[in-house]
């Protein structure tokens, strides 16, 4: 289901004794593992269900939707002027595949201690970068599909691997040869990247600014270092087969904050994707 909506909600405020229409935007796919970009009046402070979003000075803000998220999120702002209002957006509910991939290493579905431990360091590091909240707005660049490929695998499925229930896909598989450039999808900054991680092999995360990172692994090479700048369609490695795979592939993952979102919801269609360069 792919459910994209533009939404325009005119918010009734009182300005010196006159009343004067304000606008709340939302725009983005109002369905479990969409990402909504808002606008409201500069200076107005935003919350989806009872977190704080950071809002730009010129009254931009995004959340995003669960894989399993309610049916509706409690949006409040507060305008400039001190008056609030609240609103329910209703969220559309999805329906996720199985996914079944065998043929893993043993030790990649029940891994030792000592991995454990590596397993953990890992995480560690993802959710640093999950946890940053920089005031640039970088994902109004808009979004591209990294590479061009076969889909092997979506958001939100539930894996079984080896036979054995696993955590729900969190982001798109992308099957390519070894070595297709692989893009950065929007503008940001190169937040993390790591030679060899347990699970991701070659992994980096670039930063889009409000909480929103992006997340490429498996790669056999990578093509930028810690805190470059990079733009949309700006080469930042190469696909490979890195950690735990069966083929060459990119596993692409877009969260905001801890919340993994869909990226497929982000782009245009595949044939639109823009090459390296």
């Amino acid at each position: 289901m792919r459910a994209r909506a533009a939404v325009l909600i005119m918010v009734a405020a009182l300005i010196s004794g006159s009343a004067r229409a304000d606008v709340l935007a939302l725009d983005g796919d109002l369905v479990q593992g969409g990402l909504i970009v808002g606008r409201v009046a500069p200076g107005s402070i935003v919350s989806a269900d009872g977190r704080s979003l950071r809002v730009s000075a010129d009254g931009v803000f995004i959340f995003g939707l669960g894989r399993d998220a309610a049916n509706a999120v409690e949006l409040r702002v507060s305008g400039p002027d001190g008056d609030e209002t609240v609103r329910a957006i209703a969220v559309a509910a999805r329906d996720y595949e199985i996914q079944r991939i065998d043929g893993l290493p043993a030790g990649q579905v029940n891994p030792s201690e000592d991995d454990l431990a590596r397993i953990r360091a890992d995480a560690a590091l993802i959710a640093d970068v999950r946890e940053r909240d920089t005031p640039g707005a970088s994902f109004l660049s808009g979004f591209i599909w990294p590479v061009t490929g076969t889909v092997s695998g979506v958001f939100g499925s539930q894996r079984i691997l080896n036979g054995e229930p696993r955590r729900p896909h969190n982001g798109v598989d992308i099957a390519a040869p070894e070595g297709t450039p692989v893009v950065a999808t929007a503008d940001g900054i190169v937040a993390l990247l790591h030679p060899d991680m347990y699970f991701t092999g070659k992994t980096v995360m670039i930063d889009h600014g409000h909480g929103l990172s992006s997340v490429y692994v498996h790669m056999s090479v990578i093509a930028v270092a810690a805190g470059q700048r990079v733009a949309k369609g700006e080469t930042i490695g190469r696909v490979g087969a890195t950690g735990r795979v069966t083929g060459p592939h990119l596993h692409w993952g877009v969260s905001h904050f801890a919340t993994p979102i869909d990226p497929a919801l982000l782009a245009p269609v595949m044939e639109q994707t823009q090459g390296g360069r």
